[in-house]
């Protein structure tokens, strides 16, 4: 069933909604203009919260299949912000794992491949798992080999008996993706060597709240993660988080768990400071989630507010960079093509469709520059200093950016 009644984590039942974004098409579901005439599936966006264990989830599954299809078009490697940062990734876990050359490296979610691509530049034997064909397509293109699937037990024998064990198994922005994390974590166990570790990265629960970031939240993003339950969960599997590394601002603040065998290494004070840290910042109070769910209806008004304003003047406003928050936020907000001509992008996998549920057409960065519009709408905010250095030639002919994240402002 696509409802969720039970934590993912820890199978309570004690699920509290406290935030409710409406109904949403697949935020990375980019139509051509022959799907333009067909009905587009919207699905419910609400967060929910275990009472038991803290773990923040959303309670509606939209099947994977229905996500990661042909038409998944997501590029981890077109930001050169995200080329530095998994390239510094590979080779930071290799200083501080201290890897032989040629240790074999296994990425779940692995996308085109540039953090594997990191590990190779450092020596190491790499491995990808993807499930979007023309994504994994593009990977083995590059050198990166990559396995078509989704992370399941058939997948794990195949990798073991092609290549046997991993010493590590990373994972971006990939185990909140995941439904059945005792699925994941049975096939990460199965597949790691003894004192093998498992490294996974994504957004962190206390700068989505802290900071407003709600965009953040899309189908894909089944869990929104932070420390105090995944102390419980890994405990199950005889694992342990032994260290986390923090301040990544790849995707407005993310942390990077290291997961290991129980009592096989010192285990950081870092763990401790964390989770005292969302206690002090009411990461699972009620009361402090309900205001958050009132600043997210606030922070609507204003951005909406601050669009037509701008219309008004008759004034022209595109959307820069065609990222799935982006999508959270249009659809939410309801910033349609009377409002957002074009939106702008840098993947060539993405120009010439049109945005899911809003329908704005996506045409390519040059466009920016031939039309000279007054304002640029910059959607994945995450990146706006990468994006206005690109763009500078805009801002030096008279245009000015606004960045909605954490509140609507002009530069």
């Amino acid at each position: 069933m696509p409802l969720r009644t039970e934590c993912r984590m820890c199978n309570g039942k004690n699920l509290k909604t406290y935030l409710d974004l409406g109904f949403h098409p697949h935020s990375d579901g980019f139509l051509t203009r022959d799907q333009m005439d067909n009905k587009e599936t919207y699905y419910p966006l609400r967060v929910v919260i275990c009472l038991d264990c803290g773990l923040h989830q959303l309670d509606y599954v939209v099947p994977k299949e229905d996500l990661y299809n042909q038409d998944y078009l997501y590029e981890s490697s077109v930001s050169e912000t995200g080329k530095r940062h998994y390239f510094s990734m590979a080779e930071s876990i290799c200083k501080k794992l201290d890897l032989e050359k040629g240790s074999l490296i296994v990425d779940i979610g692995s996308n085109v491949g540039i953090l594997l691509e990191g590990f190779r530049n450092a020596g190491m034997n790499v491995l990808g798992i993807d499930p979007a064909p023309k994504i994994a397509k593009i990977a083995n293109k590059r050198g990166i080999k990559t396995i078509e699937g989704f992370f399941d037990r058939e997948v794990v024998k195949q990798v073991i008996n092609s290549n046997g064990k991993a010493s590590v198994v990373t994972g971006t922005n990939v185990f909140a993706h995941i439904d059945d994390l005792d699925e994941l974590m049975c096939g990460v166990k199965e597949l790691l060597a003894d004192n093998g570790i498992f490294v996974f990265e994504l957004p962190y629960l206390v700068e989505m709240i802290e900071h407003l970031e709600y965009d953040t939240i899309y189908h894909q993003h089944l869990s929104y993660i932070s420390v105090k339950p995944l102390i419980p969960f890994f405990k199950k599997y005889r694992m342990e988080i032994f260290d986390i590394g923090m301040e990544y601002y790849i995707h407005g603040g993310s942390i990077r768990f290291f997961v290991g065998e129980e009592k096989r290494r010192h285990v950081s004070s870092i763990v401790e400071e964390l989770l005292r840290l969302e206690e002090e910042k009411r990461m699972y109070s009620l009361k402090k989630l309900e205001r958050f769910s009132n600043d997210v209806r606030q922070h609507r008004l204003k951005l909406i507010s601050m669009l037509i304003d701008i219309k008004r003047q008759g004034k022209q406003i595109v959307g820069i960079g065609a990222a799935a928050k982006g999508n959270t936020l249009l659809n939410y907000c309801g910033i349609h093509s009377g409002i957002l001509d074009y939106l702008t992008e840098k993947s060539t996998l993405k120009i010439g469709r049109y945005s899911p549920g809003m329908h704005i057409p996506v045409v390519s960065d040059e466009e920016l520059m031939k039309d000279l519009p007054d304002y640029g709408l910059i959607l994945p905010w995450n990146l706006s200093e990468e994006i206005m250095r690109r763009l500078s030639r805009f801002k030096k002919a008279g245009g000015s950016f606004i960045i909605p994240i954490p509140y609507p402002r002009i530069i």
